[in-house]
């Protein structure tokens, strides 16, 4: 468990992981949530999106057979992949230029759950995902945050919508250029990415144990980081 600093003059510092499927609203409430406790925000997704805009750009497209996956384990080797965590969040360097824009397409999002999905894209990314955790505690996302990154989180979540719910907030946050998909085809790309995540043999997606879950349908960002705010609550009182 992470050590919460006795100094009232000093932020707690906690591990907290949140996890949950695409679109569920993660990376909002997580960097809201970090924002209210005085954490850094840790977007792990944007790792795996890096690596996906690597195999996008060498041609490669999902689902990856063998060969395809040895590409990617190549291209990791012959390209820098840095995370910079600061208080807007994370920001994601590939070859020292900064990509966190870039890896922000329905594209990426597909291809980030074909490579996460290989054993050795995880054994690379889990180790500098928990040195960045465990550096001054933080608010972690991602879809194996609590079952395999932080499994001793002082606290857990795991959030998730309807599925119609997922895909319209997934095309509301789209960038203009990609603002010519229709909603029946965010939520096809939404159900392909969950059946990847959740079938996947390596660290699949799925509710760890402890966690709370919080169904954000219907819910305002505000009502979700209150009752998160509340669980944080609960702990560092009881930690007190």
């Amino acid at each position: 468990m992470a050590e919460t600093p006795s100094s009232p003059n000093q932020p707690p510092k906690l591990l907290i992981a949140i996890d949950g499927p695409a679109g569920a609203g993660k990376s909002t409430v997580a960097a809201r949530l970090a924002a209210s406790l005085g954490l850094p925000y840790i977007d792990t997704g944007a790792m795996y999106r890096t690596v996906g805009l690597l195999a996008l750009r060498d041609g490669l497209q999902p689902p990856l057979d063998d060969v395809a996956a040895d590409r990617v384990t190549q291209l990791m080797l012959e390209h820098s992949i840095e995370a910079e965590v600061g208080g807007d969040g994370t920001s994601i360097l590939l070859d020292g230029d900064d990509v966190s824009s870039e890896i922000r397409t329905p594209e990426c999002s597909l291809m980030a759950s074909a490579v996460s999905a290989l054993p050795l894209v995880r054994k690379a990314l889990v180790p500098l995902q928990r040195a960045l955790a465990e550096r001054s505690g933080g608010v972690m996302e991602g879809r194996d945050i609590g079952t395999v990154v932080l499994p001793d989180a002082d606290l857990k979540f795991f959030i998730t919508a309807s599925p119609r719910e997922r895909a319209t907030r997934r095309l509301r946050d789209l960038s203009p250029e990609n603002g010519g998909l229709r909603l029946g085809e965010i939520l096809q790309q939404q159900q392909q990415r969950d059946l990847q995540d959740t079938s996947r043999a390596e660290s699949p997606l799925q509710v760890a144990r402890g966690s709370v879950v919080i169904d954000t349908t219907g819910l305002s960002l505000e009502e979700v980081v209150d009752r998160m705010l509340r669980e944080a609550g609960r702990l560092l009182r009881h930690n007190a």
